[in-house]
């Protein structure tokens, strides 16, 4: 977190994701927005979600049970941690 604040003008310039760790555990995420997403990014992150849901059609898994499963991972990774 230290090294968050202070190298904070880094990161929003860098425009990247971050953790945010406090004793090597993970606190929390900063996220930088752009205030107009590029329209090649909204392209992407569109077809993204197509491909998605075609492997997901494809495999016969429904939208609630990935979340789910989801969910599991995570509270197993948890329950790990």
């Amino acid at each position: 977190m230290r090294e968050f604040r202070h190298q904070f003008g880094e990161f929003v310039d860098a425009g990247k994701p971050v953790a945010i760790t406090k004793h090597g555990r993970t606190v929390g995420f900063y996220i930088p927005v752009r205030r107009r997403p590029e329209t090649a990014d909204l392209e992407a992150l569109e077809e993204a979600g197509r491909m998605l849901d075609t492997l997901m059609a494809q495999k016969g898994i429904s939208e609630d049970a990935a979340v789910e499963q989801f969910k599991r991972l995570r509270g197993a990774k948890r329950r790990r941690e």
